[in-house]
């Protein structure tokens, strides 16, 4: 493989025991679940993942864990820079790797600091390829520690350094991934959209798939709508764009023990437990997000999506 598949692909979340401690089984569920929604790959060990959140020895546990449940299946993306700089993340890069997957993620806002340049940033993703082979690699915007939205240019600059495969935007301004998309058009370099709203121009403006945390709730949801976008039906497809974007407004609060809430909800034996501190739901919040499990029941309905739960 030289180049990723493209549609949905899952930022996992991370089921933990009661005892807040990996949870295998719970892991080994929700990518079933994800698989039957018709994910195309899997980016496990990430933000939604709670990857700030596990230890070292945690985040090699969890992706062997995905990596292993999904052989033969689909492709895993996993993060592997934890260091802005040195010999480290070129080491955890490739352990990683070592576990089966396919890319290993570079995360932005760790490679460099908000005030250090561009030159900054690419000298330090030369020193990892330098170090680390030939090992296939991707960019996560990650909003943790903070967003460093990449550029065009600099997208250029990756593209054609031939290590790169993977790009997960967070840009969430279809406008600004269009000159993305230009930048790296006819290269094994692909971008995916976290961002619902922006989702299905950037489709249609050559984005290679989708990566966004909504798919925690309802990833059948988002496996219709890509169906539906591959098929061209382009009423439905209108239709359906116009709710996910709504319903997204809902799923950024409380996220993710609220996306592990909802999942229970509809059925998913997994606990809840999440090591992110969350404020205590409010009635209206709960409501709320009664309000969405109606509205997902509503369109499965309209739409005749069988629950993958």
């Amino acid at each position: 493989m030289n180049k990723l598949p493209g549609g949905l692909w899952p930022v996992m979340i991370t089921p933990f025991t009661s005892n807040n401690n990996l949870d295998h089984d719970g892991i080994r569920k929700v990518t079933d679940m994800y698989l039957a929604a018709g994910a195309n790959g899997m980016f496990a060990n990430c933000l939604s993942s709670e990857m700030f959140q596990l230890t070292r020895a945690e985040r090699l546990e969890l992706t062997k864990t995905v990596v292993k449940h999904c052989k033969g299946k689909v492709p895993v993306a996993a993060t592997g820079s934890f260091y802005s700089h040195g010999s480290e993340n070129a080491e955890f890069i490739k352990e990683i790797y070592d576990l089966g997957v396919e890319t290993v993620i570079l995360i932005s806002s760790i490679l460099v600091e908000p005030e250090e340049s561009d030159e900054i940033l690419k000298r330090r993703i030369e020193e990892i390829m330098e170090e680390t082979g030939n090992i296939p690699l991707g960019l996560y915007e990650c909003p943790v520690p903070y967003k460093r939205v990449i550029s065009p240019d600099m997208m250029q600059w990756l593209a054609q350094t031939g290590r790169f495969w993977y790009h997960k935007d967070t840009t969430c301004d279809a406008g600004a991934i269009k000159k993305k998309l230009d930048k790296i058009k006819g290269s094994n370099f692909q971008l995916y959209n976290a961002d619902t709203p922006s989702a299905l121009e950037s489709l249609r403006d050559g984005a290679m798939g989708i990566s966004p945390i909504s798919g925690n709730f309802y990833p059948e949801l988002y496996g219709h709508f890509l169906k539906l976008f591959r098929s061209g039906h382009t009423e439905a497809l209108e239709h359906l764009n116009a709710k996910l974007t709504v319903m997204d407004k809902v799923t950024h609060e409380f996220y993710p023990w609220s996306a592990k809430v909802f999942l229970e909800k509809r059925g998913l034996d997994i606990c809840t437990n999440t090591r992110i501190p969350m404020s205590k739901m409010a009635v209206k919040d709960k409501n709320i997000l009664d309000a969405l499990m109606k509205m997902f029941h509503q369109i499965s309905d309209e739409y005749g999506i069988k629950s993958v739960i």
